[in-house]
């Protein structure tokens, strides 16, 4: 199941390295963002299906509140991906879950696969250890 994914992450080298592994998986990386406004930007030129988004971006945290513009008014699956999972704990509306970095290929992988299996109405049985899932 391949998918167009946006990564919004202000950290170039973990942007990079998601690249390789998304497109090693054979999905297209439609583009990459550092911050919400060029999130924005690049949700709204192109189709995604699914964005991976960080909550901590160069312009501050505003990752949170992106993730759920983007899943509640664009219809965009959103994982986050974060080093500080806490800020999510409670769940953010529009949203599946979050990813704690640092994360490895498989967990990536893991995570992906379940969030484009929900996302195409695909029965899961479980979700992937390393995602917490929100309510």
């Amino acid at each position: 199941m391949t998918a167009r994914i946006l990564i919004i992450e202000d950290e170039a080298l973990v942007a990079m390295e998601l690249r390789f592994v998304l497109e090693d998986l054979g999905h297209e990386v439609v583009g990459t963002a550092a911050d919400a406004r060029s999130a924005r930007a690049l949700a709204a030129e192109t189709e995604v299906d699914l964005a991976l988004v960080d909550i901590h971006l160069s312009d501050g945290a505003t990752g949170i509140e992106l993730g759920r513009e983007l899943g509640q008014v664009s219809g965009i699956t959103i994982l986050f991906m974060t080093a500080n999972p806490g800020m999510v704990r409670d769940g953010v509306a529009g949203t599946i879950g979050v990813l704690t970095k640092p994360t490895d290929e498989r967990a990536v992988q893991k995570a992906v696969d379940y969030a484009l299996r929900r996302r195409k109405g695909v029965p899961v049985d479980y979700a992937p250890p390393e995602l917490q899932l929100f309510g």
